[in-house]
């Protein structure tokens, strides 16, 4: 069974039992928390996963290679892992694509969600990122599928401050193989309907949006959506793009931290 489980990596708390588990978004793996391992770990257990066909994770699950993607799959491939370590609840922090995942999460298993941190969060595709989506739709079995993601990655973080955040979604990136990106291309179609129907349904859940102010594509849906839920918050991080977790990580920790910490018993 081990083998089909996805690759984590966990780090203990000499007496904490609150676990924080960390979800990244598509095209990334777990390293993209480097910049809050160590905040972290000073008051947490950490969970750190690589999502099926990302970072470590890319050699497993071989069974499900011929399989089509759908958020409730990836989703439950995390539940396996919580289950494998008898982590029963956890705080859970997602950036990007990762958020609807962590979301998701919420809804098919809410007693196992403590509270939310949504960093750069995907609540919908705004009318640019649709087109965006079109044309990948339209030209992913002609065009290298690198090409398709830097071009993504120039238009979502497009500033000189993101160069760093781009370079290392890039170089993550670079890991998938063809298959494996188109596999995850077709995930952003259920996106606009899934977050609707999220919307519509608010959970009980303590909810943080941490969205840079530069965030264009999605920081003004995450408005509407913390407007739409009594217990959700937003917290922008200046002179910030959407990876506000590696262009502000002191600001992110200690925000995300203060949260949780303000949510635990």
């Amino acid at each position: 069974m081990s083998d089909t489980l996805l690759f984590h990596k966990t780090y203990q708390h000499p007496t904490s039992d609150e676990w924080v588990v960390f979800v990244h978004g598509a095209g990334g793996s777990s390293s993209i928390w480097f910049k809050q391992i160590k905040a972290y770990k000073e008051h947490f257990n950490i969970l750190l996963v690589d999502l099926r066909g990302h970072g470590k994770s890319n050699r497993l699950l071989r069974e499900l290679i011929s399989n089509q993607y759908t958020f409730k799959a990836v989703t439950q491939d995390i539940l396996r892992v919580l289950d494998h370590l008898k982590i029963r609840s956890a705080h859970f922090v997602g950036m990007s694509l990762g958020t609807i995942i962590v979301r998701n999460l919420a809804e098919i298993a809410s007693e196992r969600v403590r509270t939310m941190v949504l960093g750069g969060a995907v609540t919908r595709f705004n009318t640019r990122s649709q087109v965006l989506v079109k044309l990948g739709n339209l030209s992913k079995h002609i065009i290298p599928y690198m090409w398709l993601y830097s071009l993504f990655a120039y238009i979502v973080m497009p500033q000189k401050s993101q160069r760093e955040s781009r370079h290392l979604f890039i170089r993550e990136a670079k890991k998938l193989c063809q298959k494996e990106f188109k596999r995850w291309f077709i995930l952003t179609s259920e996106v606009n309907p899934l977050m609707r129907y999220f919307k519509d349904r608010e959970l009980p859940i303590p909810t943080l949006y941490l969205m840079g102010e530069r965030d264009y594509m999605f920081i003004q849906p995450v408005k509407e959506m913390v407007a739409a839920h009594q217990g959700s918050e937003l917290c922008e991080l200046p002179n910030c793009g959407h990876v506000c977790n590696v262009e502000q990580p002191e600001a992110f920790n200690r925000v995300s931290i203060e949260f949780i910490k303000k949510h635990t018993a």
